[in-house]
């Protein structure tokens, strides 16, 4: 790829992820179309990995799929739990500062999981328990990820009404109409809201912070009585979201933000 000083890392890892995106083994020739390398180059690379665990050839079908060196990396990252690690420190900061709680989550499928939650003093406990996982449609956090997501993508997490299906019977959403209309409010606002659909009496305000290629990784959530927070509250709220998502969306990309506070 042109400007990259190791095309060859570059290109593995491209393979790497493609792998990851596909729902089974692939052909090496479906890798180099849809990734635009030659096949030869394509065929050296999946060599490498092969040997080195990353990459399973299944060859009676001439198939390439991801390798147990793969899983492994999968579960060193859920070891290591570097996004509640990065993000533990700027939602401590954040109640401090707003005196709600906050919570941060991402997506695994169709489902937010909380990761990380800071509770604000005296106030009411919510569902949002550190590996909690809760419908994304349903939640301030998914919507605000689903909005940065493309639309294929959402498409394809949400193909018709039984996709919505779930415990909460409150939500005002429960068609791909319903749902993207309300993403394209999320989108035009910049941040998303839930009122009452997770818990009655509560409403949300979230944030999305986004990763290197400008992907929607985590939300950054603050929960608060609905009824008690009127919109100049609600404004400030969203003020603060904005400063700590922007300073997350800094340090998952390895830059040293300005300022965490």
């Amino acid at each position: 790829m042109a400007g990259t000083k190791v095309p060859a890392a570059q290109n593995t890892l491209r393979i790497l992820r493609f792998l990851a995106s596909r729902r089974g083994p692939v052909s090496a020739s479906s890798i180099a179309t849809a990734l635009e390398l030659p096949r030869s180059s394509v065929y050296h690379l999946l060599t490498v990995m092969t040997e080195q665990g990353f990459v399973v050839h299944l060859p009676e079908e001439r198939l390439y799929g991801l390798g147990i060196a793969a899983f492994e990396l999968s579960s060193a990252y859920t070891r290591q739990d570097p996004m509640a690690r990065l993000g533990e420190p700027l939602l401590r900061s954040l109640v401090d500062t707003v005196g709600e709680n906050a919570h941060l989550a991402v997506m695994h499928g169709r489902d937010v999981v909380y990761v990380v939650e800071e509770r604000a003093p005296y106030k009411p406990s919510l569902v949002t328990n550190v590996g909690v996982r809760v419908p994304a449609h349903l939640t301030a956090s998914g919507r605000s990820m689903l909005a940065d997501l493309p639309a294929a993508q959402v498409r394809a997490l949400y193909p018709d009404r039984a996709s919505f299906a779930s415990r909460w019977e409150s939500t005002v959403i429960t068609t791909p109409t319903q749902l993207r209309a309300e993403l394209e409010r999320t989108r035009a606002r910049g941040w998303a809201v839930e009122e009452g659909d997770v818990t009655p009496n509560f409403a949300s305000v979230a944030v999305a912070a986004h990763d290197h290629r400008g992907l929607p990784v985590a939300a950054v959530t603050l929960t608060f009585l609905g009824h008690r927070t009127d919109e100049d509250r609600r404004a400030e709220l969203v003020a603060q979201l904005r400063r700590t998502a922007d300073t997350l969306t800094r340090r998952l990309h390895g830059a040293a933000p300005a300022t965490d506070h």
